[in-house]
């Protein structure tokens, strides 16, 4: 079958305020320095998913913006702009409606544009593994993460210790939990029974439609129209009002909590969701006091800090201890490292506050 790779890119990343914006959001952006995280999410898959059958789904707001910065080998035709956000169950299905529009049915992963991979060959590894595991069982297949520390940012999956089908490395799934409190995120840990749900997705493309029409019936009525749209050339014609009226549920609630066709893989790749600015410890090494700088900086015993400035002015500190400083041309985030989670609350009250101009 053939093989297609649908790469999410319309969130806003708000954990990563003032850096990321609404209209150039996290994956928008080169954290690593190498090149902004969509076109390294693009690259990774690169001889497990052929160029020209990745697709990617974003924002209409971020329309443009995306056109200057993906890779140009890309086809444009390839992207997929949703007129509204509605979740990831409306995104998904988007893509698999244009997919079976395209080819009919297809082999479909499922990735995040803002996670960072530290082992490329390992993750290819995996995720070729998972093609061949959802080819061969039909069934929904997830990339859960073996933990390295009890985390509370992320959900969690616990296993069974027995194969699925003879597969190797392929286990039922008996229950998505969501971010656990310290203590039960150490029980999870200990047990080895549980990985991180790291929201990467294999699947025939047959099998999350019907899944979709199961559980979402609402939603999956809905991708008809649009994929009648597509196959007569009137996509944009009618796509506006039909998403503003689709219902707005993650794929996790509306189908894989909720499906008895999941399978579950184990990846250990150095893979980080890189959510909020605590993370970049994740992609850049520390220094000798256990500070990450990415600004020109000076100091006196500052200490587990991040600091980060995207222009060049310069961030002198004395006497900081595990704080975030993170500062742009019109905003300056100064938080403990421990609220980092917390930054997306600033965000909604600047909003609420009207001052959209710096979000």
């Amino acid at each position: 079958m053939d093989k297609y790779a649908v790469i999410m890119a319309g969130g806003g990343g708000t954990r990563f305020w003032p850096l990321s914006r609404q209209q150039k959001p996290k994956q928008l952006l080169n954290i690593s320095g190498n090149d902004v995280m969509i076109n390294e999410a693009i690259k990774r898959m690169l001889g497990v998913v052929e160029l020209d059958k990745t697709y990617i789904v974003t924002n209409k707001k971020q329309k443009e913006v995306i056109r200057q910065l993906i890779m140009n080998e890309l086809p444009k035709e390839n992207i997929l702009y949703e007129p509204i956000g509605r979740n990831t169950a409306a995104c998904i299905a988007y893509a698999a409606v244009a997919i079976s529009a395209k080819g009919g049915d297809a082999l479909m992963c499922v990735l995040p544009s803002d996670h960072f991979i530290g082992n490329e060959d390992r993750f290819r590894e995996t995720m070729a593994r998972a093609f061949d595991a959802a080819e061969k069982t039909g069934k929904l297949i997830t990339v859960g993460i073996k933990p390295t520390f009890p985390s509370t940012g992320y959900g969690y999956i616990r296993y069974t210790g027995d194969g699925e089908m003879e597969l190797d490395g392929v286990y039922e799934v008996d229950e998505f939990i969501e971010k656990p409190g310290i203590e039960s995120a150490r029980r999870y840990v200990e047990s080895g029974n549980y990985l991180w749900n790291s929201g990467m997705f294999v699947w025939k493309v047959s099998t999350i439609l019907e899944n979709i029409k199961r559980y979402l019936p609402r939603l999956y009525k809905s991708m008809l129209h649009i994929r009648e749209m597509i196959l007569s050339g009137r996509e944009q014609e009618g796509i506006e009002s039909i998403y503003s009226a689709l219902p707005s549920i993650s794929i996790d609630f509306g189908i894989m909590e909720r499906s008895d066709e999941v399978l579950v893989i184990p990846g250990d790749f150095g893979w980080n969701d890189v959510g909020s600015w605590d993370a970049l410890g994740t992609i850049f090494p520390t220094d000798e006091s256990g500070n990450i700088i990415r600004a020109k900086h000076v100091s006196i015993n500052t200490k587990n800090s991040i600091i980060y400035n995207n222009g060049d002015r310069l961030i002198a500190t004395i006497g900081l201890d595990n704080l975030i400083i993170a500062d742009t041309s019109d905003a300056l985030l100064i938080c403990p490292k421990d609220k980092a989670q917390e930054v997306k609350n600033i965000v909604e009250l600047i909003k609420a506050k009207g001052l959209e101009d710096c979000i």
